[in-house]
């Protein structure tokens, strides 16, 4: 009967997202097929230690590596996945979970250890941005900027995105780029250029809401210079999938995607922050990993509107105080003007 069990890795850091780790590995205990699988339970102890641990079981050819963390977990364990007979497995607890709601992973631990027992397998596309792998989204521009700021926040969580998100906002000017697309090039004044391979950045705010993880094709989405009044619509459709019908974003597919810029700076991908030269090139590769995936999937019927419209009333907070600082500014300028005016009518 043992001979018949498959073996099972769970990689957990200890550090992503805000859920308790020791009450996720009693669910584990309680709830995994012990009849299916061997289990067993691996710590992160350094950033990158997961892309090792999950390297050394692929060679040993375990059926999955299950990451329990995050984006950035998720990243490093299926980097070493790649082009193997190991699959990925999802146990969602990071800030953003992108992948996992991409693929409809429920962000309930109990059901996702369900999809576990469950085994089934789909192979999926995965990106590289200057060779570093990616597989939900990488980009350019204001994300990466705010990627970047909320890698050294020191807090967790998306209240804590959300507000980074908000401040660097108005503040972060808009960049030159130019883009060769297959072969096409284009030159484009962007506050951010991103390439989905999963339809969204995490926390259901979707950047690239046409794309799917087996098509073969990035989907790239570019945001153009904005105002404030912009705002409140680019905000609620990015949460109701429909910011690609946005006059200020254009999108596109391609395979593979080159982008110039003036300067080196920060790229994003999957969420986490890299410097990066001048050129960058992005490029798709045809189902490259395999993925453990729920059986039936059902359309996410959950309240986009109310996530949307708590999203804006915070934007709204921060517009509100922008709009009290210039008017304050212009009444000082107003007050000057008098009197300059005057003196000049005195003399």
């Amino acid at each position: 009967m043992e001979d018949n069990k498959k073996r099972i890795s769970f990689i957990i850091n200890p550090i992503s997202g805000t859920q308790s780790k020791e009450q996720i590995l009693k669910w584990l205990d309680q709830k995994l097929d012990k009849d299916k699988y061997i289990p067993e339970v691996i710590y992160t102890e350094w950033a990158g230690h997961a892309v090792e641990i999950a390297a050394q079981k692929a060679k040993e050819k375990v059926f999955a590596v299950v990451a329990i963390g995050g984006d950035g977990t998720i990243n490093e364990i299926a980097r070493s996945l790649v082009h193997t007979k190991t699959a990925l497995g999802i146990i969602p607890c990071g800030s953003g979970n992108g992948l996992a709601r991409h693929l409809q992973i429920p962000m309930e631990i109990k059901k996702a250890i369900d999809i576990i027992n469950d085994g089934l397998i789909d192979i999926i596309d995965y990106g590289k941005i200057n060779d570093v792998p990616f597989f939900c989204t990488c980009g350019v521009g204001f994300d990466a900027f705010v990627s970047l700021q909320f890698s050294k926040a020191g807090r967790r969580g998306p209240l804590t995105y959300l507000e980074k998100t908000l401040l660097e906002s108005l503040k972060y000017r808009p960049e030159t780029y130019e883009l060769e697309m297959d072969g096409n090039t284009s030159r484009y004044k962007a506050f951010l250029i991103a390439c989905g391979n999963a339809s969204q950045y995490g926390n259901n705010a979707y950047i690239a809401p046409q794309a799917t993880l087996n098509d073969g094709l990035l989907d790239v989405t570019i945001l153009e210079p904005f105002t404030v009044l912009d705002v409140p619509a680019l905000s609620f459709q990015l949460f109701n999938k429909t910011i690609d019908q946005n006059s200020r974003i254009k999108t596109f597919r391609c395979q593979t995607l080159r982008i110039h810029r003036t300067k080196q700076g920060v790229v994003h991908f999957d969420g986490d922050p890299m410097m990066m030269g001048e050129y960058i090139d992005v490029r798709i590769i045809q189902k490259g990993l395999q993925v453990i995936v729920p059986r039936n999937v059902e359309k996410d019927t959950s309240n986009v509107l109310q996530r949307a419209q708590d999203y804006i009333n915070g934007l709204k907070q921060i517009n509100d105080s922008i709009m009290e600082d210039i008017t304050h500014k212009n009444r000082k300028i107003l007050d000057r003007s008098k009197e300059q005016l005057k003196k000049f009518t005195k003399n």
